[in-house]
């Protein structure tokens, strides 16, 4: 059974016990919380779409830590003109863990 839903902007396959990157969050590590965007459900071969989310379909997610992903290297230049510039950017991630998914 897995399901595809709507998390901060994004959407993410999800199955039980499965942990995921996101951006991050504004709850706090250790707390529970129920995702509703929930998009589509395939139970066993049964699917079943929304229009656009899945009437009565929940995930329920725990927050287990919030961190910084790699850094990027953002790295400009003009040929001939003396210009060079060199950004590094973290981004900030939530690792959650997707403990059930409901429906409804």
């Amino acid at each position: 059974m897995y399901a595809i839903v709507d998390i901060a902007g994004q959407q993410f396959r999800v199955e039980k016990d499965q942990k995921v990157y996101v951006h991050r969050l504004e709850t706090e590590e250790g707390t529970d919380f129920e995702l509703d965007q929930v998009l589509l459900v395939d139970d066993e071969g049964t699917v079943k779409v929304g229009n656009p989310v899945v009437e009565g379909a929940k995930v329920s997610a725990k927050v287990l830590s919030h961190l910084k992903g790699y850094k990027v290297l953002v790295f400009k230049k003009k040929r001939r003109k003396g210009y060079q510039k060199l950004n590094g950017h973290r981004q900030y991630l939530t690792q959650i863990q997707i403990q059930d998914i409901i429906l409804g």
